[in-house]
C-alpha cells in the first residue's frame, strides 16, 4: 500500500521515494478491460484504447464501458504504436507500411500519413508534437523529421552521423514540456529541442513502459521501477509490487496503475489503496 501511494506522490509532484519491498500483494480496484488483448494505452482523461488480436481498436471509458470501435485497424497490416496524447487526435503508426492514421475522438479515420511519399522508408518510431503534427525518426537519413499532416517536412535535425559516435534506433518518441525524446533500449535517451539540436544524451538502457513526466523519466526494468531526474545524477530503482510484476505492459497515470494481463486490463486505485 505505502508503494503505490509513493508512485502517486511521484505522478503528481514528481518525488519518488523507493524505500519498499516489492513482496506486497495488492488488490485492483477494478477490471477496466476483459477479453484477449494484445495492446493498450491510456489518455490524460482516463479513458482506454485496446487493441486484440482481432484486429479492433476499442475505446473505453474509465468503468470499461464501451465508447467507440474502430474496425479498420488490419488496413495497413498490425498497428506497431498508438499514441493518445491528444485525445482529439489519436495517431497509430503501421511501421510495415511507413504510414501513419489518424482517428478523432469517435475513433473516425480523418487522416492518412504515407511517409514512404515523403522518402521515409526506416523507421520504428513516431510520437504526436505539441502542435499536432508528426515526429518521426528516419534511420535512413539518421534525422529527427516533422511531418505536417498533408506529408510535407516541416522541420528536421543535422545528420546525427555528425554529431554521435554511434546512431541510435530508437523505438519510441514523446513530445513534452519543450522537448522531444527518442529512446533506444539498447543505447539510452537522447533529448532534442524543438529547433532540432541535441541538448543531451542519457544512458538509461533496457527500459520498457518508458515515461516522461515533468523533469522526471519513468519505466520498468524486469521487476525494477527505474526512476531518473533530468539535470542530475539522481537515479533510483526499487522492486515493484509483486502483483504487478508478472504485467506484460503497465501505465503509470495520475488515477492509478493500469496492469495489462493476457485477458484483462487491471487499475490499481491509489484512492482506494491509500484509505
Amino acid at each position: 500500500m505505502k508503494y503505490l501511494f509513493v508512485i502517486y506522490c511521484f505522478c503528481c509532484t514528481g518525488a519518488l521515494n523507493a524505500q519498499t519491498p516489492g513482496n506486497t500483494t495488492l488488490v485492483p480496484a477494478s477490471k477496466t478491460a476483459t477479453g484477449t488483448i494484445s495492446n493498450f494505452t491510456v489518455d490524460n482523461l482516463g479513458n482506454l484504447y485496446v487493441l486484440t488480436p482481432s484486429g479492433l481498436l476499442k475505446k473505453l471509458n474509465s468503468r470499461g464501458d464501451s465508447l467507440n470501435v474502430f474496425n479498420e485497424v488490419r488496413r495497413y497490416g498490425t498497428v506497431y504504436q498508438m499514441d493518445v496524447t491528444n485525445p482529439l487526435k489519436v495517431l497509430l503508426y503501421y511501421k510495415d507500411f511507413s504510414t501513419v492514421v489518424m482517428l478523432d475522438r469517435f475513433l473516425n479515420r480523418v487522416n492518412t500519413i504515407d511517409f514512404r511519399k515523403a522518402g521515409i522508408f526506416q523507421s520504428k518510431a513516431v510520437g504526436l508534437s505539441y502542435d499536432n503534427n508528426v515526429w518521426i525518426y528516419d534511420e535512413q537519413s539518421a534525422r529527427l523529421k516533422k511531418i505536417s499532416d498533408d506529408g510535407k517536412l516541416l522541420n528536421e535535425t543535422v545528420d546525427l552521423r555528425q554529431v554521435l559516435s554511434v546512431l541510435p534506433s530508437p523505438e519510441k518518441i514523446i513530445d513534452r514540456d519543450g522537448f522531444v525524446y527518442l529512446y533506444d533500449p539498447a543505447k539510452g535517451l537522447y533529448v532534442f529541442d524543438y529547433y532540432g539540436a541535441l541538448k543531451n544524451e542519457l544512458p538509461v538502457t533496457q527500459l520498457t513502459d518508458l515515461q516522461v513526466i515533468g523533469k522526471t523519466i519513468a519505466g520498468r526494468r524486469g521487476n525494477l521501477f527505474v526512476k531518473y531526474t533530468l539535470g542530475s545524477l539522481d537515479l533510483q530503482e526499487s522492486m515493484l509490487p509483486g502483483s504487478i510484476q508478472a504485467a506484460e505492459k503497465i501505465c503509470i497515470m495520475p488515477q492509478g496503475i493500469y496492469v495489462m494481463r493476457e485477458d484483462s486490463i487491471e487499475l490499481y486505485s491509489f484512492e482506494q489503496l491509500n484509505k
